[in-house]
Formats: structure tokens, C-alpha cells, sequence
């Protein structure tokens, strides 16, 4: 098959910064197979072209982007045409796609990959704050031949909505992630971490609050905080006022390789966002043998309570009295990062490309 796929970006032209790793290894199983084609709307700022994970990337750039992401659709589909577009996340990757499709004659799909069905008004995160964007949201989703989203949670959301889903989570690349035994804890300092960039859907703020809870009665832990600062450092003077300066470490942006020995180390993933469509690193730290406590988004509600421990989004008492449960227990931890290993490792990237080509199948 000829695909193409249509990204946010996510595909930077070295692999390593400025890339969404579970899109970077469903685009390497794919072109293995089939000849793939990813148009990224804002990779860069200019128009460019370059090779990735064995894919032809087309990268569109500002000004009219979608218009244009249209055009370089129809295009490359006068050369050759296409048999399946999809977008992977909805909102305006959902719409070119869509609308090329459409235009083309070829089936389209959309995977709902991020915040297009939540309105946080608070954070002013979400595809369903506006109405233009919730009436772009219902023509997308119900003109697309197929839509998918990684988690139950996301499905219910569009079974909310009218619109019927498949479930294809956005596995790990065990090449890259290769499986890590659960270890049992061999220090008396716990070793916690959380990995992702700073801002307010992720709330940091809640989980701050809720580690000095928990250096009341666990004198002995430290947290590693891997991920962008968007925030100009609102976190790390929270860290200080709370008196976590000498527990928290703040690494900032770090590649998949720098990435896995930090997770390797933990004991404990930590999570507090508002809302995951996944999230991929909860399965990354699950491969590596790391269980997680957080917030009850995307995969932790489904995993909850044999693979994860789960708390209300924004309780800081709750999140404390979680971790706190988890790591007094040395053999619920070690249960626990079983079961989500197994859970990760039957859901990797080999499984995420083979569900999307049973999708574009369905229509042969």
C-alpha cells in the first residue's frame, strides 16, 4: 500500500529531539512494508523534504498550513496514488486528512492522540473549549472511515460523542526499550521519577504538593523530573518553597537513550496530569520493570489496581497516601510492575502497527 500519514510534527529530521518516539516506530514498521509518506504540519517553520525510519517526510510549514498540507496530499497522490490517509491526533491533522481524503476518493482514518475531546477551561487545554473547534471535532470524526484512540477512556469520550472507535494503544519499541526484570528495592532511599514537560496539563504543582505530604512520614526518597520547562522554572521555585530542593532533580529535556537509565533506576513512576489520551512513558517505565502511581487518565484507569495504583486528578493527599502505600509494600510494588510489564509488552510498537494495517485492510 501507499500511506500517507499526517502528524503535528514529531518527526525532526535527526530522530532524536523534537520526536514523538511511539510515531517514529510505528513509521519504521510501516515502511517496512508498505511506501509511507508523513506530512508534518509544523515540524519546521519552511517548507522541507528529508528521510526518517525509511519514510519520505514532507514537512509543511507556517503560513495557510493546511491548505497547503492539501495540496502536497493531492500532489504527491497525481505521482502515485494513495490507498489509505490517516492523521494521527485530530484537530487540524484530522481535518487535512479528512478533506484530502475526501477530494481523493481514498478511505481516510483518524487516531484521537492528545487533548481533542477535553475541555480544561481552568488550563485553557483542550479541543472542545470553542465551538468552532468542537464542530470541526464532529465533521472529522464522523466523515473519517475509521477512528481510533489508545485508551478506554478516550473511547468512552467518543462513544460520548456518537462516534464508534477501535482501541490501538501506541506501544514501545522493545528493539529500542529492550524488557527489564522488576527488581526488588535494594536501598533505603526510594528512587522516584516523572517524565514529561512541565506545564499545566501535567501538574506538577499537585505532584510537588503531594511529595512534601509524603516527606512527613517518607524522610527517604528522591525524584528525578525529566521533560521541556514551559513554566520558566515556576516549578523548581515551587520545589524550593516546599522545602523538595534537595530531593528533586530537574533534568530537562532528555533523548529516549538518556531517557532509559533514569527510568531503569526508579522504583516508582510518579504521574499527575489532568488528562492522557496513553500515556507511552507509563508502558516505557512498565517494559523496564517501574510500576506507576498517578492520576486516573488513559491507560492507569485501565491498568487500576492490579498494574497501577490510581487517585483522583488534583489530590495531592491522595497522590501522597498512593506512593506512600506502594512503597511501604515492597511486594504489591513488585506485583504490580509485573502485571503492567505484561500488559506493556503485549501492546508494543509491533502490536500498534499491525492493528493499524488490520484497519487498512478492512476496506480490501
Amino acid at each position: 500500500m501507499k500511506l500517507a500519514l499526517v502528524v503535528p510534527g514529531g518527526v525532526d529530521r535527526d530522530g532524536e529531539r523534537r520526536v514523538i518516539p511511539a510515531l517514529l516506530a510505528l513509521i519504521e514498521r510501516l515502511s517496512g512494508h508498505h511506501e509511507v509518506h508523513v506530512f508534518a504540519l509544523h515540524q519546521e517553520a519552511g517548507p522541507g523534504e528529508w528521510t526518517l525510519g525509511g519514510a519520505h517526510v514532507h514537512n509543511i510549514g507556517e503560513r495557510w498550513t493546511r491548505v497547503r498540507a492539501i495540496r502536497a496530499l493531492r500532489r504527491e497522490h497525481r505521482r502515485a496514488p494513495f490507498d489509505r490517509i490517516q492523521a494521527i491526533f485530530s484537530g487540524s491533522c484530522g481535518l487535512v486528512a479528512v478533506a484530502a481524503a475526501w477530494s481523493l476518493r481514498v478511505r481516510s482514518l483518524v487516531h484521537v492522540a492528545g487533548g481533542e475531546l477535553v475541555a480544561l477551561h481552568g488550563i485553557g487545554y483542550g479541543g472542545r473549549r470553542r465551538w468552532t473547534s468542537r464542530l470541526r471535532e464532529a465533521l472529522v470524526l464522523r466523515a473519517a472511515d475509521a477512528v481510533s484512540a489508545a485508551s478506554t477512556p478516550m473511547l468512552d469520550r467518543l462513544r460520548e460523542l456518537g462516534i464508534a472507535a477501535d482501541r490501538v494503544p501506541l506501544g514501545v519499541d522493545l528493539r529500542a526499550w529492550p524488557p527489564v526484570a522488576p527488581r526488588r528495592r535494594d536501598r533505603a532511599t526510594a528512587r522516584l521519577v516523572h517524565v514529561a514537560s512541565l506545564n499545566r496539563v501535567k501538574d506538577q504543582a499537585t505532584l510537588l504538593r503531594a511529595l512534601s505530604l509524603l516527606a512527613r512520614d517518607q524522610p527517604a526518597f528522591t525524584l528525578d523530573v525529566v521533560g521541556v520547562d514551559t513554566l520558566d522554572g515556576e516549578m523548581q521555585a515551587l520545589a524550593g518553597e516546599l522545602g523538595l530542593a534537595h530531593r528533586v532533580r530537574f533534568h530537562g529535556f532528555r533523548t529516549q537513550r538518556e531517557l532509559r537509565p533514569l527510568l531503569v533506576a526508579a522504583d516508582l513512576h510518579v504521574m499527575s496530569s489532568h488528562h492522557e489520551a496513553g500515556p507511552l512513558v507509563a508502558m516505557e517505565a512498565a517494559v523496564v520493570g517501574v510500576p506507576t502511581v498517578g492520576t486516573a487518565v488513559g491507560h492507569l484507569v485501565e491498568w487500576a489496581p492490579a498494574a497501577a495504583a490510581i487517585v483522583p486528578v488534583g489530590d495531592a493527599e491522595a497522590l501522597a497516601g498512593a506512593i506512600a502505600r506502594v512503597l511501604g509494600d515492597e511486594a504489591l510494588r513488585l506485583r504490580m510492575a509485573l502485571a503492567a510489564q505484561q500488559l506493556a509488552i503485549r501492546q508494543d510498537a509491533d502490536a500498534t502497527a499491525r492493528a493499524f494495517e488490520d484497519l487498512y485492510r478492512q476496506w480490501s
